[in-house]
């Protein structure tokens, strides 16, 4: 039985490229999450007046991978000292009280490890919302991943 994940680390082109090539990963998809206007398209999440993040989706089997693994490889792919506009924040939503509970330790580990402020927000996952069709896979389709 797959389970998701779902995270932000700033643009999501690069994000779902890396993820994509982890074992275990079955599907990831790129979208927008934690905002307060229904169905947004990319110019409006890049208006910034939507609250949504980039995010991707991520589809795991559990049994290859375990959302430590995702989460050990979602810190090595931004650094979340850094404060970003909405768009762009470094974000894990998560789908149960057991994500919660490791995203929580995960982040406490790497803000002792960091040495300073982890701006990482950890929040239950909110509704989740497609990208358009041409943000899918982006940097494969272009020659790039």
């Amino acid at each position: 039985m797959t389970k998701l994940a779902t995270f932000g680390a700033g643009c999501f082109w690069g994000v779902e490229a890396s993820f994509r090539k982890l074992d275990g990963v079955e599907d990831v998809v790129v979208g927008y999450a934690g905002g307060h206007t229904e169905n947004p398209s990319y110019p409006d999440v890049c208006s910034g007046t939507t609250g949504h993040t980039e995010v991707v989706q991520i589809e795991y089997d559990p049994d290859i991978i375990d959302f430590r693994k995702l989460l050990d490889h979602f810190w090595s792919l931004h650094s979340p000292s850094f404060r970003e506009k909405t768009q762009y924040r470094s974000v894990i939503f998560t789908h149960d009280d057991e994500q919660a509970q490791v995203a929580e330790q995960a982040k406490q580990v790497k803000a002792d490890t960091e040495r300073r402020d982890v701006h990482t927000d950890v929040e239950p996952a909110p509704v989740f919302y497609r990208a358009e069709e041409y943000h899918q896979q982006y940097l494969s389709k272009h020659g790039v991943a």
